[in-house]
């Protein structure tokens, strides 16, 4: 049985081989029946603390859980995880079983597209090394099961700093990863997948809702005569950031308007911390993507443990060791302000730095010594709690609150009532 079927338990498994999968399906109701009602939440993996903490939500919430992992949090190489798009597989499955969960799991990508990998941004690779790597990573993709692929050609380093990467070439080559994931799906006999494009960085030069129609005119059109699927999600700027927490409910109703017309729905990324959640369903978001607010949340879970432990006079490191991981991992560079930039981190203003240590927590959580202080943390408060168990509660607690404001308590049952026969 392949991966994807794995993750779907009856009914559900019926729609493995539905066009476009089970994310193809429920995004048919949401444009249908149950528009307007349900924004489906998708989760980055970025620990397995995390992973594990999601599985545990969408089963109490009684709903489908998608996750959306980068090229730089899960890849051929291992990403900043440990996993590769195999092995994030195989530890999810081993949780459904472990964990006895009957619910609809869906692997996705996020960002899948040239320079967007940032290794491969820093290296400043030439096209066509980073867009095979990007190909190599869509196979690996299908072959672990992913149900839901994001393509993203919106980055092009050989353009010069601040030019729009131009519609055209983004079209072409937002169809280039489509069709070889479709011939390669094909060729190897695996199920359907859905597809996301667009994208909801500013650099990616589609936030002009002009441009942003462009595309989709041009895009549906070049598919169309490739007889390509449609995307079911197109991911769009509706004001987050990733240090916001207000998003632009006005624009977001425009995008709506205007993705549906093409049979998709509009996704929002940079979830993280954005008030006023229960309206995300209500102006049509059909999906939104979590991920870094879930490092700080893991991040403040621990930094009450080494409290307790500290409080209890025993020596623990964690922290130390963490923000040490951070800095010399130069990964919080790329969230620095223009005034901030070329300035070292202790020179940040306070707040800034605990900021840059909550965001970058999540690209060094298997750094060894990361590691190793926290499985001396949990080691030595074991006499007195669960320390995992700990850190998992808290996760689950934030991730239900998406649950509850995305209406998706008990959507599978919502859901079934509409199951193919």
């Amino acid at each position: 049985m392949r991966q994807t079927q794995a993750l779907l338990p009856p009914p559900f498994d019926r729609l493995a081989a539905y066009p476009r999968g089970i994310v193809g399906w429920i995004t048919e109701l949401l444009r249908g029946p149950l528009a307007y009602q349900h924004t489906l939440l998708a989760v980055c993996p970025n620990s397995e603390a995390v992973t594990r903490a999601a599985l545990e939500a969408a089963q109490e919430a009684n709903a489908p859980l998608l996750f959306a992992a980068t090229l730089n949090q899960v890849d051929l190489d291992g990403g900043y995880t440990g996993w590769t798009p195999a092995a994030l597989a195989h530890f999810v499955a081993a949780e459904q079983a472990r964990q006895h969960l009957r619910i609809p799991i869906v692997l996705g990508l996020d960002h899948g597209g040239p320079w967007k990998k940032d290794v491969h941004a820093r290296r400043r690779l030439p096209f066509e090394e980073t867009f095979q790597a990007t190909l190599r990573a869509i196979e690996a993709c299908l072959d672990a099961g992913y149900g839901l692929l994001h393509l993203d050609p919106t980055v092009d380093l050989e353009l010069p700093p601040g030019t729009p990467v131009p519609i055209p070439r983004i079209v072409e080559r937002t169809v280039a990863l489509l069709r070889h994931a479709e011939t390669y799906r094909q060729r190897h006999n695996l199920p359907p997948v859905a597809y996301e494009v667009g994208t909801e960085e500013v650099g990616g030069g589609l936030q002009a809702e002009a441009r942003m129609a462009e595309f989709l005119d041009r895009l549906w059109d070049a598919l169309d005569r490739e007889g390509l699927p449609h995307p079911v999600f197109v991911v769009g700027d509706i004001g987050t950031r990733l240090d916001t927490r207000t998003f632009d409910v006005e624009r977001a109703r425009r995008l709506d308007a205007l993705v549906r017309r093409y049979g998709a729905l509009i996704k929002g990324h940079y979830t993280d911390g954005v008030e006023r959640l229960d309206l995300y369903p209500r102006v049509g978001i059909g999906g939104a993507n979590v991920g870094p607010g879930l490092a700080a949340v893991e991040l403040e879970a621990l930094e009450a443990l080494v409290a307790e432990a500290r409080r209890r006079k025993l020596p623990v490191t964690f922290d130390q060791a963490l923000r040490q991981a951070v800095i010399e991992s130069g990964r919080w560079k790329k969230w620095l302000r223009p005034e901030e930039q070329g300035r070292p981190f202790e020179a940040l203003a306070p707040e800034r730095q605990r900021w840059l240590v909550a965001t970058g927590s999540r690209y060094v959580w298997t750094h060894p010594s990361v590691l190793q202080a926290r499985r001396e943390l949990y080691q030595r408060l074991a006499p007195w709690c669960d320390a995992d168990a700990f850190v998992r509660a808290r996760l689950k607690a934030r991730l239900l609150d998406y649950f509850r404001a995305f209406n998706l308590i008990d959507f599978n049952e919502r859901l079934q009532a509409f199951l193919p026969h």
